[in-house]
């Protein structure tokens, strides 16, 4: 499978169509509090101007079972990303109650005084895909800066295509190539790196980093995984 790439941060129908447009596999909405919030309403009127064959994928912070369900159904989502330490039986509750269908994403956060749990982490049976993103004393993510990719090449993105690790956490145009080829990720997703301002895209960002992207994964495909480790 291709490299799976999410744009996050859309605030409007326009950004979403762009990214979408672009080439991204999925788009994402933040419901939690950031310059990049929106609201169920707002969301529930862009779905559906979006092609059916884009994900939806809304991100939750500190949110119970009530909240997360009612949104999803409400906007129409496709997903949903837990971006917090969230409970297996809240992952398998989701997915008892709105299906298979629905892309569960559990978040691994890694900060410097934290890196143990790249060793300890263990993927959540009820969540399709582990999204591995950056924070900081006073970020739990969306910091905008990278994380330990050595270190986490050797860890939990060690088999990353079969356990569907994204990367996260500080990527853009420049440095995609390098996380892809260090990290070999299932997906990569990306908010700050391809705006202007803080809840805004840049037509030439995206689509810069998409191309790289995508350039990028298909290079993997003829060279061995060990000409990429360091």
């Amino acid at each position: 499978m291709s490299l799976w790439i999410k744009i996050c941060g859309n605030t409007s129908l326009a950004d979403a169509r762009l990214a979408i447009d672009s080439g991204a596999n999925a788009v994402g909405f933040v419901f939690a509090p950031s310059p990049r919030q929106v609201t169920p309403e707002q969301v529930a009127a862009i779905i559906p101007a979006l092609p059916d064959f884009a994900e939806k994928i809304g991100v939750f912070a500190e949110a119970d079972f009530d909240e997360i369900s009612a949104v999803a159904r409400s906007s129409a989502l496709t997903g949903v990303q837990l971006h917090f330490d969230a409970p297996l039986e809240l992952t398998a509750r989701l997915r008892n109650s709105l299906g298979s269908e629905l892309r569960i994403l559990r978040v691994l956060r890694i900060g410097h005084d934290n890196r143990g749990e790249l060793f300890a982490f263990t993927a959540d049976p009820n969540a399709d895909a582990t999204l591995v993103d950056s924070c900081s004393k006073t970020g739990a993510g969306g910091t905008g800066v990278t994380f330990d990719w050595t270190l986490a090449a050797k860890t939990v993105f060690r088999d990353a295509k079969a356990n569907r690790c994204i990367a996260a956490g500080g990527l853009n145009a420049v440095n995609v190539a390098e996380a892809i080829t260090t990290l070999r990720p299932w997906g990569v997703d990306v908010a700050s790196g391809v705006e202007s301002v803080p809840g805004k895209k840049d037509p030439e960002r995206l689509r810069a980093f998409i191309a790289t992207a995508r350039q990028a994964d298909s290079e993997l495909e003829t060279r061995p995984a060990s000409a990429f480790r360091h």
